[in-house]
Protein backbone atom coordinates (compact mmCIF):
# COMPACT_ATOMS: atom_id res chain seq x y z
CA UNK A 1 0.00 0.00 0.00
CA UNK A 2 1.33 3.45 -0.99
CA UNK A 3 2.46 5.70 1.85
CA UNK A 4 0.62 8.93 1.09
CA UNK A 5 2.52 10.82 3.78
CA UNK A 6 5.73 10.58 1.75
CA UNK A 7 5.94 12.98 -1.21
CA UNK A 8 6.00 11.42 -4.67
CA UNK A 9 7.91 14.39 -6.02
CA UNK A 10 9.74 17.16 -4.19
CA UNK A 11 11.52 20.28 -5.39
CA UNK A 12 14.04 21.95 -3.10
CA UNK A 13 15.24 25.47 -3.98
CA UNK A 14 14.83 24.75 -7.68
CA UNK A 15 15.73 27.47 -10.15
CA UNK A 16 16.08 28.03 -13.88
CA UNK A 17 17.94 30.77 -15.70
CA UNK A 18 18.33 31.71 -19.34
CA UNK A 19 21.54 33.67 -19.50
CA UNK A 20 21.07 36.73 -17.30
CA UNK A 21 17.29 36.14 -17.11
CA UNK A 22 16.11 34.24 -14.02
CA UNK A 23 12.81 32.51 -14.78
CA UNK A 24 12.56 30.61 -11.49
CA UNK A 25 14.45 30.93 -8.22
CA UNK A 26 14.39 29.11 -4.87
CA UNK A 27 11.15 27.21 -5.46
CA UNK A 28 10.35 24.35 -3.09
CA UNK A 29 7.31 22.15 -3.60
CA UNK A 30 6.11 18.71 -2.47
CA UNK A 31 3.34 16.63 -4.03
CA UNK A 32 1.75 13.69 -2.21
CA UNK A 33 -0.64 11.03 -3.42
CA UNK A 34 -4.28 11.83 -2.77
CA UNK A 35 -3.67 15.58 -2.49
CA UNK A 36 -4.32 18.53 -4.79
CA UNK A 37 -1.49 21.07 -4.80
CA UNK A 38 -2.59 24.34 -6.39
CA UNK A 39 0.03 26.53 -8.05
CA UNK A 40 -1.23 30.03 -8.73
CA UNK A 41 0.27 33.16 -10.19
CA UNK A 42 -0.21 35.92 -12.71
CA UNK A 43 1.18 35.83 -16.25
CA UNK A 44 4.96 35.72 -16.10
CA UNK A 45 5.01 34.40 -12.53
CA UNK A 46 6.96 31.28 -13.48
CA UNK A 47 4.15 28.69 -13.62
CA UNK A 48 5.03 27.47 -17.13
CA UNK A 49 8.71 27.12 -16.27
CA UNK A 50 7.85 25.18 -13.12
CA UNK A 51 5.58 22.66 -14.81
CA UNK A 52 8.03 22.29 -17.69
CA UNK A 53 10.72 21.24 -15.20
CA UNK A 54 8.42 18.82 -13.38
CA UNK A 55 7.14 17.30 -16.66
CA UNK A 56 10.64 16.87 -18.15
CA UNK A 57 10.39 19.49 -20.90
CA UNK A 58 13.34 21.47 -19.55
CA UNK A 59 16.02 20.78 -16.94
CA UNK A 60 16.51 22.86 -13.81
CA UNK A 61 19.94 24.36 -13.23
CA UNK A 62 19.63 25.07 -9.49
CA UNK A 63 18.40 23.05 -6.53
CA UNK A 64 17.21 19.46 -6.31
CA UNK A 65 14.27 17.62 -7.91
CA UNK A 66 13.49 14.21 -6.42
CA UNK A 67 11.01 11.46 -7.32
CA UNK A 68 10.31 8.86 -4.61
CA UNK A 69 13.22 10.28 -2.66
CA UNK A 70 15.81 9.98 -5.44
CA UNK A 71 17.24 12.94 -7.41
CA UNK A 72 16.29 13.21 -11.08
CA UNK A 73 17.21 15.34 -14.07
CA UNK A 74 14.81 14.40 -16.84
CA UNK A 75 15.95 14.75 -20.44
CA UNK A 76 12.47 14.40 -21.94
CA UNK A 77 8.77 14.12 -21.05
CA UNK A 78 9.04 10.42 -21.90
CA UNK A 79 11.43 9.94 -18.98
CA UNK A 80 9.00 11.75 -16.68
CA UNK A 81 6.10 9.62 -17.94
CA UNK A 82 8.10 6.49 -17.22
CA UNK A 83 8.23 7.64 -13.58
CA UNK A 84 4.48 8.32 -13.52
CA UNK A 85 4.54 12.10 -14.06
CA UNK A 86 2.10 13.25 -16.73
CA UNK A 87 0.98 16.70 -17.86
CA UNK A 88 -2.35 17.63 -19.42
CA UNK A 89 -1.90 20.96 -21.18
CA UNK A 90 -4.59 23.36 -22.37
CA UNK A 91 -4.22 22.01 -25.92
CA UNK A 92 -5.09 18.52 -24.52
CA UNK A 93 -3.23 16.71 -27.38
CA UNK A 94 -6.54 15.41 -28.73
CA UNK A 95 -7.44 15.07 -32.42
CA UNK A 96 -10.91 16.65 -32.86
CA UNK A 97 -11.99 14.53 -35.83
CA UNK A 98 -11.05 11.17 -34.31
CA UNK A 99 -13.54 9.29 -32.10
CA UNK A 100 -13.27 9.27 -28.32
CA UNK A 101 -11.89 5.73 -28.09
CA UNK A 102 -9.24 6.48 -30.73
CA UNK A 103 -8.09 9.57 -28.84
CA UNK A 104 -7.96 7.61 -25.59
CA UNK A 105 -5.30 5.30 -27.06
CA UNK A 106 -3.61 7.88 -29.30
CA UNK A 107 0.08 6.99 -29.42
CA UNK A 108 -0.46 3.83 -27.35
CA UNK A 109 -2.68 1.81 -29.68
CA UNK A 110 -3.53 -1.84 -29.05
CA UNK A 111 -2.58 -3.96 -32.06
CA UNK A 112 -3.45 -7.48 -33.13
CA UNK A 113 -2.03 -9.83 -35.71
CA UNK A 114 1.57 -9.98 -36.84
CA UNK A 115 3.76 -8.99 -39.74
CA UNK A 116 2.04 -7.25 -42.64
CA UNK A 117 -1.37 -8.24 -41.22
CA UNK A 118 -0.83 -6.32 -37.99
CA UNK A 119 -3.64 -3.83 -37.42
CA UNK A 120 -5.52 -1.86 -34.78
CA UNK A 121 -7.59 -3.89 -32.35
CA UNK A 122 -10.61 -1.60 -32.53
CA UNK A 123 -12.86 -3.74 -30.38
CA UNK A 124 -10.31 -4.04 -27.57
CA UNK A 125 -9.64 -0.29 -27.51
CA UNK A 126 -13.36 0.59 -27.61
CA UNK A 127 -14.20 -1.79 -24.75
CA UNK A 128 -11.20 -0.70 -22.68
CA UNK A 129 -12.04 2.97 -23.15
CA UNK A 130 -15.66 2.36 -22.16
CA UNK A 131 -14.65 0.39 -19.06
CA UNK A 132 -12.03 2.91 -17.93
CA UNK A 133 -14.23 5.96 -18.38
CA UNK A 134 -17.08 4.31 -16.44
CA UNK A 135 -14.67 3.20 -13.71
CA UNK A 136 -13.60 6.80 -13.32
CA UNK A 137 -17.18 8.06 -13.23
CA UNK A 138 -17.28 9.50 -16.75
CA UNK A 139 -20.44 8.74 -18.72
CA UNK A 140 -20.28 9.59 -22.43
CA UNK A 141 -23.24 8.70 -24.67
CA UNK A 142 -21.20 7.63 -27.71
CA UNK A 143 -17.54 6.70 -27.82
CA UNK A 144 -17.64 6.73 -31.64
CA UNK A 145 -18.43 10.44 -31.81
CA UNK A 146 -15.55 12.77 -32.77
CA UNK A 147 -13.91 14.08 -29.62
CA UNK A 148 -14.27 17.59 -31.04
CA UNK A 149 -18.05 17.37 -30.58
CA UNK A 150 -17.69 16.96 -26.81
CA UNK A 151 -17.98 19.93 -24.48
CA UNK A 152 -14.81 21.55 -23.20
CA UNK A 153 -15.25 19.96 -19.78
CA UNK A 154 -15.80 16.50 -21.28
CA UNK A 155 -12.65 16.80 -23.40
CA UNK A 156 -10.68 17.79 -20.32
CA UNK A 157 -11.82 14.77 -18.29
CA UNK A 158 -11.15 12.40 -21.21
CA UNK A 159 -7.58 13.71 -21.38
CA UNK A 160 -7.20 13.40 -17.60
CA UNK A 161 -8.66 9.87 -17.56
CA UNK A 162 -6.28 8.86 -20.35
CA UNK A 163 -3.27 10.07 -18.38
CA UNK A 164 -4.40 8.18 -15.28
CA UNK A 165 -5.08 5.00 -17.26
CA UNK A 166 -1.55 5.01 -18.63
CA UNK A 167 0.02 5.14 -15.19
CA UNK A 168 0.12 8.74 -13.98
CA UNK A 169 0.91 9.02 -10.28
CA UNK A 170 1.41 12.77 -10.46
CA UNK A 171 -0.93 14.65 -12.77
CA UNK A 172 -0.08 18.20 -13.83
CA UNK A 173 -3.13 20.11 -15.04
CA UNK A 174 -2.30 23.32 -16.89
CA UNK A 175 -5.19 25.80 -16.52
CA UNK A 176 -7.88 23.15 -17.16
CA UNK A 177 -10.76 25.53 -16.41
CA UNK A 178 -9.37 28.66 -18.08
CA UNK A 179 -11.68 28.61 -21.12
CA UNK A 180 -14.69 26.93 -19.49
CA UNK A 181 -17.97 28.24 -18.12
CA UNK A 182 -19.27 27.57 -14.63
CA UNK A 183 -21.00 24.25 -15.42
CA UNK A 184 -18.10 22.86 -17.45
CA UNK A 185 -15.58 24.00 -14.83
CA UNK A 186 -17.63 22.12 -12.26
CA UNK A 187 -17.25 18.89 -14.24
CA UNK A 188 -13.49 19.26 -14.32
CA UNK A 189 -13.17 20.32 -10.66
CA UNK A 190 -15.24 17.35 -9.49
CA UNK A 191 -13.05 15.02 -11.49
CA UNK A 192 -9.86 16.58 -10.09
CA UNK A 193 -11.12 15.81 -6.58
CA UNK A 194 -12.08 12.27 -7.63
CA UNK A 195 -8.65 11.67 -9.19
CA UNK A 196 -6.92 12.69 -5.97
CA UNK A 197 -9.24 11.20 -3.37
CA UNK A 198 -10.37 8.00 -5.10
CA UNK A 199 -7.45 7.20 -7.40
CA UNK A 200 -4.76 8.38 -4.99
CA UNK A 201 -3.17 10.59 -7.65
CA UNK A 202 -1.02 13.54 -6.67
CA UNK A 203 -2.50 16.48 -8.59
CA UNK A 204 -0.73 19.74 -9.44
CA UNK A 205 -3.48 22.19 -10.42
CA UNK A 206 -2.06 25.20 -12.26
CA UNK A 207 -4.52 28.07 -12.32
CA UNK A 208 -4.94 31.83 -12.07
CA UNK A 209 -8.41 31.42 -10.53
CA UNK A 210 -8.25 31.44 -6.71
CA UNK A 211 -11.93 30.51 -6.40
CA UNK A 212 -11.46 27.29 -8.38
CA UNK A 213 -8.24 26.52 -6.52
CA UNK A 214 -9.79 26.98 -3.10
CA UNK A 215 -12.68 24.64 -3.96
CA UNK A 216 -10.40 21.64 -4.50
CA UNK A 217 -6.95 22.44 -3.08
CA UNK A 218 -5.18 20.86 -0.12
CA UNK A 219 -2.02 22.94 -0.42
CA UNK A 220 -1.38 26.28 -2.11
CA UNK A 221 1.70 27.81 -3.68
CA UNK A 222 1.57 31.31 -5.17
CA UNK A 223 4.38 32.35 -7.50
CA UNK A 224 5.38 35.94 -8.20
CA UNK A 225 8.23 36.94 -10.50
CA UNK A 226 9.67 33.43 -10.38
CA UNK A 227 9.70 33.12 -6.59
CA UNK A 228 7.35 31.70 -3.99
CA UNK A 229 5.04 34.40 -2.64
CA UNK A 230 2.96 32.00 -0.53
CA UNK A 231 3.28 28.36 0.55
CA UNK A 232 0.50 27.20 2.88
CA UNK A 233 -1.83 24.28 3.59
CA UNK A 234 -5.57 24.81 3.37
CA UNK A 235 -5.98 24.81 7.16
CA UNK A 236 -3.85 27.96 7.42
CA UNK A 237 -5.43 29.88 4.57
CA UNK A 238 -8.71 31.64 3.80
CA UNK A 239 -9.98 32.40 0.31
CA UNK A 240 -9.59 36.10 1.03
CA UNK A 241 -5.95 35.63 2.00
CA UNK A 242 -5.31 33.54 -1.10
CA UNK A 243 -6.84 36.26 -3.27
CA UNK A 244 -4.73 38.89 -1.50
CA UNK A 245 -1.52 37.02 -2.34
CA UNK A 246 -2.70 36.44 -5.91
CA UNK A 247 -3.27 40.18 -6.26
CA UNK A 248 0.29 40.98 -5.23
CA UNK A 249 0.62 40.31 -1.50
CA UNK A 250 3.20 42.51 0.18
CA UNK A 251 3.64 44.51 -3.04
CA UNK A 252 -0.07 45.30 -3.03
CA UNK A 253 0.11 46.48 0.58
CA UNK A 254 3.00 48.79 -0.30
CA UNK A 255 1.11 50.17 -3.26
CA UNK A 256 -2.01 50.81 -1.19
CA UNK A 257 0.13 52.54 1.44
CA UNK A 258 1.78 54.77 -1.15
CA UNK A 259 -1.52 55.66 -2.83
CA UNK A 260 -3.01 56.73 0.49
CA UNK A 261 0.07 58.68 1.59
CA UNK A 262 0.82 60.58 -1.61
CA UNK A 263 -1.51 63.63 -1.74
CA UNK A 264 -2.52 65.34 -4.97
CA UNK A 265 -0.40 68.52 -5.26
CA UNK A 266 -2.49 71.66 -4.68
CA UNK A 267 -1.50 73.13 -8.04
CA UNK A 268 -2.58 69.96 -9.82
CA UNK A 269 -5.79 69.82 -7.79
CA UNK A 270 -6.60 73.42 -8.78
CA UNK A 271 -5.95 72.61 -12.42
CA UNK A 272 -8.26 69.62 -12.19
CA UNK A 273 -11.02 71.79 -10.66
CA UNK A 274 -10.59 74.44 -13.35
CA UNK A 275 -10.60 71.92 -16.20
CA UNK A 276 -13.53 69.99 -14.82
CA UNK A 277 -15.98 72.68 -15.87
CA UNK A 278 -14.44 73.32 -19.32
CA UNK A 279 -15.89 71.76 -22.47
CA UNK A 280 -13.64 69.33 -24.37
CA UNK A 281 -12.32 69.97 -27.87
CA UNK A 282 -13.86 73.44 -27.82
CA UNK A 283 -17.43 72.10 -27.58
Amino acid sequence: MTDRSAPIIALDNVGKSYGIITALQGVSLSVRGGEVTCVLGDNGAGKSTLISIIAGLIRHDQGTYTVDGGPVRFNSPREALDRGIAAVYQTLALVPLLPVWRNFFLGSEILKGSGPLRRLDVRAMWEKTDAELHRMGIDLPDLDQPVGTLSGGQRQVVAIARAIHFGARVLILDEPTAALGVMQSGIVLRYIVAAAREQGIGVIFITHNPHHAYMVGDHFVVLARGEVELDAPRAELTLENLMFHMAGGAGLTTLQHELHLVPVPEAAAGSIRENAGQPRNGR
